[in-house]
């Protein structure tokens, strides 16, 4: 099964990974972070800060693959500060207010300055 590339300006990347590869009807979206991609600056110093903009990168992969946050199977959660876990989970629930999906949740190894979650996703297309 041939994969695809994910590619969008609205979310920040890397030359180290994709941000995205769509593989028959499953799209993967690599652990993105809080940076707002107009600025390359973390959306603030709050987890809920971070949180909200880490989701609003990875919608914008997520249609760049043609597909939607409904579309969302699983969801990866690692946060530098484990105390962060309630005020991730606040920003968390406008996301997915009814019937989210699987979830995980672990500390983050690395040691980014700055850096309070990093979020990734796979989806499935009908």
């Amino acid at each position: 099964m041939p994969r695809q590339i994910i590619t969008t300006s609205n979310a920040p990347g890397s030359s180290l990974f994709s941000q995205g590869v769509k593989a028959g009807s499953q799209v993967f979206i690599s652990g993105t972070t809080g940076i707002d991609p107009s600025t390359g600056r973390m959306a603030g110093d709050s987890i809920q800060a971070q949180t909200r903009q880490a989701f609003a990168n990875c919608e914008a992969i997520l249609r760049e693959a043609g597909a939607t946050l409904d579309d969302v199977v699983e969801v990866g959660v690692l946060l530098t500060d484990p105390d962060d876990f309630a005020g991730m989970n606040e920003e968390y629930a406008h996301w997915f207010p009814v019937d989210p999906p699987t979830r995980y949740a672990a500390k983050l190894g690395a040691e980014i300055p700055g850096l309070l979650v990093s979020i990734r996703m796979t989806a499935c297309l009908a």
